[in-house]
């Protein structure tokens, strides 16, 4: 199997771990329940497959995103190493075929997104399996009190009666204090065991600005900056407003977001990584998964909903360790719209209980029936059969998902596939049979291999190229082949799916309980409150504040953010600066005229001067009626 250090150098080439990797090798190794905590970009995968990949057994890693668990599986088949992955996007028969080759065919690693824990067929194959590793990825996702909780999550603890004595790996990139006790909590550790890399990022500038005119700004930053850069926006059209903005001021920038096909996401995302295109704005889809280390800058021009996803989304620069720039845009505008999303994010429970009543009637489901039952789900169909508005509907079937009615996954962009259930003898004797199938039959076996082992992911178009026909000839062929059963032939789709966890259940018996709305709306009011007290925030260092955040509380002062620059021109060291502002607190508890403080804070006067200054320029001293100063209680 080789040590840790020899499988990191065969399979990935790297000479050593990052900070924390090995550690947390160590501690699966041990036997050990164990939480690690990573920036962005810190290299989470390798420590479960180099671990996996040091021992006998496979590794069962539970990710939400299937996306990036499609992209890891990819990655990982490219340099040898068989993997695998189960999701809601899969037909019962690809499952099928799945489960018996994780179970049977040697592979490494099985990938499953949790939705998929709950079914029995899962359940029968994984108790046979020789499991070396359980990992569960975006491990945020099981806390009521992350800022991404599925429900689903939660079946990851009946695992643990399966597997007593196999070790659960948690891995996150963002997590509070609170949403840290809860995970252990919810996977059942066996003992306490969190092993942090220090969230500081000494390379990376935050920056707030206020600026009423974003765009002006946007385009004059980007073309002073160097490098490439992510530019985030949280709608889909302003993608491409803010693309057509740099682009006429000669700036190389491409839009990315959730709507365009998986194609051209690829090729938009393979052009910005190699720098064919410098600035990718786009919303909060691009970026998870993506290891560019060289990006400069990230431009934030709308606030996100919480400084967990500011933090994941700012930390995709500079990840070569090269200085970068993490730049929120903020005017006073920006306040009430977060504030409006609340109505959006927290539809009235009656709205949510009609639209579960219209999802069962969109889908035809008596009352009842239905568990167990996947479906395909276009969304904005589904709005305008039932005249809902859209972001309001989509949160609803977030709400009852939390609230174990359905389980509605992301978007899933899956390609056609094929797969050959007949012996190699019976299609030669087809072929033999028929012999106008026979040239195309050929060419499939020629452009793919495994299509008698499993469901291979195909192209029409490459096999019309290369066969000199149309597209829908090939399709025709394909249909025509499946008809005949010598092949599965499942046509590309692109869609969510929602998946009934229960029987459908009348619009009376529907329950949306506090923990699921009442709690979760006042968590969500507050994390919109830490967006703005961060953006407003005018005394405490950027990176501190952040850090604080997420429970690093020593941290020390960055000395390059907009708010540490302003404490500069002060001419006081950070520790001569908090020493003065205490000794300001002491003497304004009760109201005292600016001259008569700064006489008694005595010392330089000129320099004593500035701060009182720049205390009341930055509201933490209050100018009063009588002219007198006191202490900002906010």
């Amino acid at each position: 199997m080789g040590t840790y250090r020899e499988i990191l150098g065969n399979y990935w080439g790297y000479h050593d771990f990052r900070p924390l990797q090995l550690e947390i090798i160590e501690s699966v190794a041990a036997g050990r329940d164990t939480l690690g905590l990573m920036p962005t970009g810190g290299g989470k995968s390798v420590t479960f497959q180099v671990y996996s990949l040091s021992v006998k057994g496979i590794c069962i890693v539970i990710t939400p995103l299937i996306a990036l668990m499609k992209d890891q599986v990819g990655k990982l088949n490219s340099i040898g190493i068989k993997a695998i992955a189960i999701h809601s996007g899969m037909t019962p028969p690809e499952i099928k075929i799945a489960l018996d080759n994780a179970l049977w065919g040697n592979y490494k690693f099985l990938y499953v997104s949790p939705e998929r824990l709950a079914t029995e067929r899962f359940r029968e194959r994984i108790e046979k399996m020789n499991v070396n590793l359980i990992t569960v990825d975006e491990a945020h996702c099981i806390s009521q009190w992350g800022y991404d909780f599925r429900p689903s999550y939660l079946l990851i603890k009946d695992l643990r009666t399966i597997f007593p004595d196999i070790p659960v790996l948690a891995l996150t990139a963002t997590a509070t204090p609170k949403v840290i006790e809860d995970i252990q909590d919810k996977l059942r550790f066996r003992e306490i065991n969190v092993l942090k890399q220090s969230f500081v990022r000494e390379n990376l500038i935050y920056m707030v600005r206020e600026k009423e005119d974003k765009n002006q700004y946007l385009v004059q930053t980007v073309e002073k900056a160097r490098g490439s850069g992510i530019v985030y926006v949280r709608s889909r059209k302003s993608t491409k407003e803010a693309t057509d903005l740099l682009v006429k001021n000669k700036i190389s920038a491409d839009n990315y977001h959730a709507g365009f096909t998986s194609t051209v996401r690829s090729l938009k995302q393979d052009n910005w990584v190699n720098n064919v295109v410098r600035v990718m704005v786009s919303t909060n889809a691009f970026g998870m998964g993506i290891d560019k280390p060289d990006v400069r800058f990230v431009i934030h021009i709308d606030p996100p909903d919480s400084l967990e996803a500011y933090f994941q989304e700012a930390g995709r620069a500079g990840r070569d360790g090269q200085k970068a720039a993490a730049v929120m845009l903020y005017n006073p505008a920006d306040k009430s719209k977060l504030k409006k999303h609340l109505a959006t994010a927290f539809p009235e429970i009656a709205f949510i209980k009609r639209v579960y009543d219209a999802l069962g009637n969109f889908f035809q489901v008596a009352i009842g029936f239905g568990k167990g039952q996947v479906y395909e789900f276009n969304l904005g169909v589904f709005c305008e059969t039932f005249k809902f508005q859209l972001s309001m509907a989509f949160n609803s079937l977030r709400i009852l998902q939390r609230q174990e009615y359905i389980e509605f996954t992301d978007e899933i962009d899956s390609p056609s596939r094929i797969y050959f259930p007949v012996s190699r003898d019976d299609l030669y004797r087809f072929q033999i049979a028929n012999e106008s199938f026979d040239g195309f039959i050929k060419l499939i076996l020629r452009s793919y291999s495994g299509v008698f082992s499993g469901y291979v992911a195909i192209d029409e178009e490459l096999l019309a190229g290369r066969a000199g026909i149309g597209n829908d000839m090939v399709r025709n062929f394909l249909k025509r082949l499946k008809s005949l059963k010598i092949i599965d032939y499942i046509p590309q789709v692109r869609t969510p799916y929602i998946i009934y966890t229960r029987e459908r259940i009348s619009l009376e018996r529907i329950s949306i309980s506090k923990e699921n709305y009442d709690f979760r709306k006042k968590d969500y009011i507050e994390r919109i409150e830490s967006v703005i007290s961060y953006l407003t925030n005018t005394s405490v260092c950027r990176s501190r504040f952040l850090l604080s955040y997420f429970g690093e509380t020593n941290s020390p002062n960055c000395g390059n953010c907009d708010v540490c620059l302003s404490r500069k021109s002060l001419d006081y060291s950070d520790a001569g600066f908090e020493e003065l502002v205490t000794r300001v607190k002491e003497l304004v508890k009760e109201p005292v005229f600016p001259e008569e403080l700064i006489f008694k804070l005595g010392g330089n006067l000129e320099a004593t001067r500035k701060v009182v200054r720049w205390l009341m320029d930055n509201k933490k001293l209050l100018l009063r009626i009588d002219n007198r100063l006191e202490w900002s209680s906010l």
